[in-house]
């Protein structure tokens, strides 16, 4: 059963992240996207919570619950890669600013593919990092199909709303798929954690980084939701590709539990906040 959840997890992380970037890009302009990235006091406040609390918390975190040094890499691996296919979803979920959550997912994840070479051997000394293995797929995987969205939404825009509406019923299904199919393939790497301090420190990691987000969000409510969540949930994809050049299993154990964690928590997250924005609107 684990081999079969673990051929299910990149089919279903592929059309997650495929089909949710098309969508995101025939939903949205390119001028839509780049408005409010035009905020340059947000923009530097998103990147301050991303590249340096969260990598700084990380290594205060490791040092306080105790890791052993594979799992405070891994944990430190996901603190520095920002930018995850996931932020657009949830900025949809929780009714926020998703022209702001695409942009600012956008900007995380080009820094991260220049911040993870230049920052990893500063704070873990002797590691190598290669930006081509990483920028390649953040490129294929993320930025492609959202430049082929942005160009159809353009071109033929008819023709864009009527395919968006399908595109978002295969994220919504592709990504309930690779929830069950990451817990399965991992159960018992997960249950391997419980007791080293792993959980707890990938637990406050996720609330550091809501925090930080909300609190640098800026003075809407729309922008700090998502800025919240986007802080929160953490590039797996990029921090998977360094930590498979480790040799010890635990940095990606790590990284995979960590990240299994963060989406049974921001999902409903994401929704909680839908429901208060909800509640909120009538008396705005």
């Amino acid at each position: 059963m684990v081999g079969f959840f673990q051929t299910v997890v990149p089919v279903a992380m592929l059309g997650f992240v495929i089909s949710s970037m098309l969508g995101i890009g025939l939903g949205l302009s390119v001028g839509e996207i780049l408005a409010p990235l035009r905020n340059a006091r947000l923009v530097i406040l998103a990147l301050v919570a991303n590249f340096i609390v969260l990598p700084v918390g990380a290594i205060g975190l490791g040092r306080v619950v105790g890791l052993d040094e594979p799992f405070a890499i891994g944990l430190l691996l996901l603190a520095s890669a920002a930018g995850a296919p996931f932020v657009p979803k949830l900025a949809q979920l929780a009714r926020g600013n998703v022209a702001f959550g695409v942009g600012v997912m956008v900007l995380l994840m080009v820094v991260t593919v220049g911040y993870l070479p230049l920052a990893l051997p500063v704070l873990l000394p002797g590691v190598t990092v290669d930006p081509w293995k990483i920028g390649r797929s953040l490129f294929l995987l993320m930025l492609l199909p959202l430049a082929v969205g942005l160009a159809g939404r353009a071109g033929v825009p008819a023709l864009a709303g009527r395919v968006k509406p399908v595109l978002d019923r295969i994220s919504s299904l592709s990504l309930t798929v690779l929830m069950v199919a990451i817990t399965g393939a991992n159960l018992r790497n997960v249950l391997s954690v419980f007791g080293t301090g792993g959980i707890l420190a990938g637990l406050l990691l996720i609330a550091l980084g809501f925090a930080a987000g909300w609190l640098l969000g800026g003075p809407g409510r729309d922008t700090r939701s998502v800025l919240a969540l986007g802080t929160a949930q953490r590039n797996i994809a990029a921090a998977l590709v360094v930590g498979s050049g480790f040799a010890n299993p635990k940095v990606v154990v790590m990284v995979v539990v960590v990240a299994i964690v963060g989406l049974f928590i921001l999902m409903p997250t994401a929704r909680l906040l839908s429901r208060s924005a909800s509640a909120a609107s009538p008396a705005a």
